[in-house]
Formats: C-alpha cells, sequence, structure tokens
C-alpha cells in the first residue's frame, strides 16, 4: 500500500496492490510521511474501504478534534457491536457514532446529562441494542474513567439501529414509499396536518422505520402482555383503528403478517402522534 494524503498523524488515505481508495487509522501511522511511501502493515488499526470524498472530508474534522484514544474507543465499540450482532455496520456509524461520544464525554465532565425520551422503547423493542449500549458505557469507563447514564446506552443504541438500517437502494425506496404512504393514511384518518419538524413526528417515522425493516424481513416482536394489549386497544380505540388500516396496508405491500403486538406497538406510536398534530376543519 502507497499514502496517497495525510490526513493527521494518526489518520492516512492509501492505495493497494488493485488501485483501490482506502482510508487507514493507527497510532502515528501519518507522523511525519510523505506521499508515496510505502504503509507499514503492522501500524494499521483500522483499515476503511467503502466511502465517499464527503465522509473523508467528515471523517478529517473529527480526526483533528478530538482524541486518538477516542478513535481507538470507538472502533472497539462498534467491532463489539459487528460480533454481537453478527453482521458489518455501515461506515456512517464510526463519524456519527465518535461525534456522538466526543460531545457525550463533554457533556457529562461538565455535569449535563441528557434524558433520553425513548429509553423505555429502546430497552423493549431493540434490547439486543441496549445491550450492546451498556457494554459500551463499560469501555468508555475504561477508557475514560467516566460513568454514563443508562440514557447514553439508549443513544448509543440507535447510532448502532441507525447503521442496521443500511439498506440497499430497492429496498430503500420500498421504504420510503411505505412511510408516506402510512403517513397519508394517519393524515385522512384523523383530518389533521403533522408537524414534520416536531419531536413526536421523529420518534414516530423512526420506530416505522424498524417495524417496516421487520416486516420486510418478516420478524415478529413480542413484548405485550395480553391485559396491557386491552388497555391500550380500549383506551386509545380511534388510533387502535388507525392503526388496523395501517396494518392491513402493510400486509398487502410486503409478506408480512402483522400480529396484534405489532398493530398495539403502531396504536402507541400513532395516539402520540395525531395527539400533538394539528386538525384540518
Amino acid at each position: 500500500m502507497k499514502i496517497t494524503r495525510v490526513i493527521n498523524n494518526n489518520v492516512i488515505a492509501a492505495v493497494d496492490d488493485q488501485n483501490h481508495e482506502l482510508v487507514l487509522m493507527g497510532n502515528g501511522i501519518g507522523f511525519r510521511k510523505k506521499l508515496g511511501e510505502e504503509v507499514d502493515p503492522a501500524s494499521v488499526e483500522k483499515t476503511f474501504a467503502r466511502f465517499d470524498e464527503k465522509w473523508v472530508r467528515n471523517f478529517k474534522r473529527l480526526a483533528e478534534e478530538i482524541p486518538y484514544e477516542y478513535m481507538h474507543m470507538t472502533n472497539e465499540i462498534i467491532d463489539y457491536a459487528q460480533l454481537s450482532l453478527n453482521k458489518e455496520l455501515n461506515e456512517n456509524v464510526y463519524i456519527a457514532l465518535m461525534d456522538h461520544l466526543n460531545f457525550a464525554i463533554q457533556r457529562i465532565r461538565q455535569g449535563v446529562a441528557l434524558s433520553n425520551s425513548m429509553l423505555w422503547e429502546i430497552k423493549h423493542y431493540y434490547n439486543h441494542e441496549y445491550r450492546i449500549g451498556m457494554e459500551a458505557i463499560a469501555i468508555i469507563k475504561r477508557y475514560t474513567g467516566l460513568e454514563m447514564p443508562a440514557d447514553e446506552a439508549g443513544f448509543i443504541a440507535m447510532h448502532i439501529l441507525n447503521s442496521e438500517l443500511d439498506l440497499n437502494m430497492e429496498l430503500s425506496k420500498i421504504m420510503t414509499r411505505i412511510i408516506q404512504d402510512v403517513l397519508n393514511i394517519i393524515t385522512y384518518h384523523f383530518h389533521i396536518v403533522i408537524d414534520e419538524e416536531s419531536l413526536d413526528y421523529e420518534r414516530f417515522v423512526t420506530h416505522l422505520k424498524f417495524f417496516i425493516q421487520r416486516a420486510i424481513h418478516d420478524n415478529e416482536s413480542k413484548i405485550w402482555d395480553k391485559s396491557l394489549m386491552d388497555m391500550i386497544r380500549s383506551q386509545y380505540l380511534e388510533s387502535y383503528d388507525c392503526a388496523s388500516k395501517v396494518a392491513a396496508y402493510i400486509q398487502r405491500t410486503t409478506p408480512y403478517r402483522v400480529s396484534e403486538e405489532e398493530t398495539i406497538y403502531l396504536t402507541v406510536h400513532i395516539q402520540r402522534l395525531q395527539a400533538t398534530s394539528k386538525r384540518v376543519e
């Protein structure tokens, strides 16, 4: 491999023997290096092979702003996540998670802890990713000595989840169409204008993405007990009726058969979304 760009002391760009572009990370890998020099493979700690120029610019910016041990720490967390999930994550997660952890550590050191409004849902719907978040907190403590709250495990889990949603182009188109159709069903059912800048909208779309992903891959979620389902069904009757319409639509457009538990799941989030939306007279 030959160096094509020295990004900083710890990050370089290079080309391999097949002329493929790479971004390489390693402690001191770029120190006093020049273009065209051979890369010592022993100095490489992480290789990135799928990226564009925007990714390189953002990675370079972060590499200049944060301590190298945070980069190494992020890499360890993502390696653990990939091993635990038995899948590769989108390389964009390195930038997103590195950026998040840098600011999170700064906040915690300043005594500022953010509450994660989606923590309950993350724990219950995406427990595997949440447990990865908890392991990430242990890794962060080992590197920094800081005790991070469980809310941060939830934030980390969301970054992992977003990376898992790295669908191919065809599936991305399907997901986009389904999201728009579901929002139209809700809009016409309640005669509302949904505020697309609201936290409730963002939360709903996030959960809808994972619901659709389960539908596409035919993975059913089971977390509700019968008494709670009965209570939600009776208390939010109109939202349950709307959720049933959404479930029927999902069944028409995917091979997935939506369970009653999934319909209740939708009911809760539709109720929250419609309750904060503007009515159309």
